[in-house]
């Protein structure tokens, strides 16, 4: 693995990690304080009745508000402003005109281009009363995640925040996704390096002040297996078992780590109240 210092440089060139600067660090709070202000947003709406669609709008309707764009309407075909994961969904899931039912989990997943910058996040939501081993395993995946970004720092390796993830979520009888990644990011929806949540201390490739990626794993509470459907798009868990994901951007910096998703509200894990 290659690093190379950059000014701006959107082309994902494969196994060399981008090492951004101060400029890149700013537009990377401001993409990801608008991209986590829109997730607070959502959380008015999340409710019984609610529809995926209806909740697709609003975010689509933000992002024109604010002379920004929804990363992945239109991206490689996909036809929605953000993704919608209910219950058993993993991942990339389209909005429809189905309600949410009392006792859902919901992940939406969201990324603006903010300024040509990337703000990629998601949250879970519980949606009216929801039983306690739902709400447990969104508990879980929050702290892994959070355990996850707590292993960045300079010198550190990638494998040291799949180890946090993985053991953590495991020791809780819980299983990880292997099939999807965290990733670069910047003026580059994807780019290197491919962040696993899971692995061994040491391995992978060091992290250096400068790198900007997300941390964003996908936990079950049944096997880790997944499939993906039939529309290209939405992966499930192979034995319906339910699944719950968190995502931040974070950029490495001389001392540790920096969040730039995070809730304007101070809204962590649900049930959301302010800070």
């Amino acid at each position: 693995m290659n690093f190379l210092d950059v000014a701006p440089a959107p082309v994902r060139q494969p196994g060399v990690i981008k090492l951004q600067g101060p400029e890149a660090f700013a537009g990377m709070r401001n993409a990801g304080r608008l991209t986590a202000e829109a997730l607070d947003l959502v959380t008015d709406i999340v409710k019984p009745g609610t529809t995926t669609e209806a909740i697709d709008k609003l975010l689509f309707q933000f992002a024109m508000d604010h002379g920004a764009y929804p990363a992945t309407l239109n991206y490689r075909g996909y036809r929605y402003s953000c993704c919608t994961s209910i219950n058993h969904v993993v991942c990339h899931g389209q909005p429809n005109d189905k309600p949410l039912r009392e006792g859902d989990i919901v992940n939406i997943d969201y990324t603006m281009i903010v300024d040509g910058w990337h703000g990629d996040s998601s949250r879970m939501y519980l949606v009216g009363e929801t039983p306690r081993r739902a709400a447990r395993l969104v508990e879980v995946t929050y702290e892994a995640m959070m355990r996850g970004i707590a292993a960045i720092r300079p010198s550190a390796h990638l494998g040291d925040i799949g180890h946090a993830i993985q053991t953590y979520a495991e020791g809780e009888r819980c299983s990880v996704v292997r099939d999807f990644c965290g990733h670069g990011l910047g003026q580059l929806f994807h780019d290197e390096p491919n962040v696993l949540h899971y692995g061994r201390r040491g391995e992978g490739a060091e992290l250096k002040p400068g790198m900007i990626f997300t941390v964003e794993p996908m936990i079950n509470l049944g096997r880790p297996h997944v499939k993906v459907l039939g529309d290209g798009w939405t992966a499930v868990t192979r034995d319906r078992s339910l699944s719950a994901q968190f995502e931040h951007s974070v950029g490495v910096t001389e001392t540790g780590v920096e969040i730039f998703t995070l809730s304007p509200r101070g809204y962590t894990q649900p049930p959301y109240a302010s800070a």
